[in-house]
């Protein structure tokens, strides 16, 4: 199923500044809020696509690998952004100071200033992640350990007597335009709209241990260097009835000791003798998937780039697979015994030696403008 595109969704062009994507935002949202629309659930999932378009489109580096790979850069494999993927405490927790006080000051979480109880998400872990160029190409399944706050067997809470579960305290002050109404963070609960009962010792002052727990992750063939991805819900927990923060996944390629990638291509450079340049031969080529043998024609060029199709790296939105690209160097000797200098020197007039460039030959920025188109 095609997912709706972010700048569609806010209205905007491509080109939009980030100033025109937060006013962008705030109109949708406020047009689609849960407060204005009651028990309208597809008011309730445009509240939650525009959020999760101004997640992605308000970071610059989000806003990139989207422009570049579409919605694949964040949903292959089960990650990240995906519409109605963002609930609505995530929103209000991340988003709620764009709206302002346009719905009364402040919001608790479902239906905002309505009353309901706000939940505090926890705090994002961030792990980088090696892959070699075999993994990138064929897509992997990682099981990694994270060590990550928890809350701890035995610990109770209860609802907060300062905000009365809210998580926010409303404060009322006279000013020359009248008696105006805004929300702070209760300084009792840190927001959470609970606090400790009764904790094991062990815990921390929130109730909370670290503990380890191995998280599988699926990536996805065709990522690239830098690239993030997320698995909702193995960040920190949260104290109390809170939510789980996101475990942030770092793609770091680990380079081939043989071939060189370029976006869906691969490189090889291939070195031949000068006799078997003359005389053409087989060789064996490294692949990412292992060895593929080729056939070099008698009398080929130094510089020759013989493409294998569909011998490089899969597109990360499904376009294909790019290729292997060849490149043939003659190798030429710098030390010869007397006898092979004495024939190359009887062959310096030969006409058979001469060079005679075809016009089928490509130079070598001809060379270069094909390979990079």
């Amino acid at each position: 199923m095609n997912k709706r595109d972010f700048y569609e969704v806010l209205g905007i062009s491509k080109s939009a500044t980030p100033e025109e994507i937060k006013k962008a935002y705030r109109k949708k949202a406020i047009e689609y809020h849960p407060d204005k629309n009651p028990g309208n659930k597809e008011a309730e999932e445009n509240f939650k696509l525009a959020a999760e378009a101004y997640e992605v489109l308000s970071d610059p580096n989000q806003r990139a690998k989207y422009d570049q790979y579409g919605h694949q850069a964040f949903e292959a494999g089960g990650f990240g952004h995906h519409p109605g993927g963002m609930n609505m405490d995530d929103i209000f927790s991340q988003f709620g100071d764009i709206f302002g006080s346009a719905f009364g000051g402040g919001f608790g979480g479902f239906g905002g200033g309505g009353g309901g109880q706000r939940r505090v998400k926890g705090s994002n872990l961030r792990i980088k992640v090696k892959m070699p160029l075999e993994e990138i190409v064929n897509g992997v399944e990682k099981k990694i350990k994270v060590k990550r706050k928890v809350v701890a067997p035995g610990v109770r809470y209860k609802t907060c007597p300062t905000c009365n579960g809210q998580g926010q305290v409303m404060r009322v002050t006279n000013t020359i335009l009248g008696r105006m109404q805004t929300a702070t963070t209760c300084n009792a609960c840190g927001g959470a709209g609970q606090i400790i009962e009764s904790k094991p010792k062990e815990a921390d002052a929130y109730g909370m241990i670290m503990a380890d727990e191995t998280v599988s992750i699926k990536i996805p063939a065709g990522v690239v260097d830098g690239m993030q991805l997320k698995v909702s819900g193995k960040g920190n927990d949260a104290p109390g009835n809170g939510i789980p923060g996101d475990l942030i996944v770092a793609i770091e390629e680990v380079e081939h000791p043989e071939l060189k990638r370029e976006g869906e291509n691969l490189h090889y450079d291939l070195y031949i003798s000068l006799p078997e340049a003359v005389l053409g031969c087989s060789k064996d080529i490294e692949s990412v998937n292992g060895k593929v043998r080729i056939k070099l024609e008698e009398g080929i060029q130094s510089g020759k780039i013989l493409r294998l199709k569909g011998k490089g790296v899969p597109s990360l939105n499904s376009y294909g697979v790019g290729d292997l690209l060849v490149h043939v160097n003659v190798w030429t000797p710098k030390n010869l015994s007397k006898d092979q200098k004495d024939f190359f020197e009887k062959n310096l007039s030969d006409v058979n030696f001469a060079p005679k460039p075809e016009k089928s030959e490509k130079s070598f920025f001809e060379k270069v403008k094909d390979m990079f188109s």
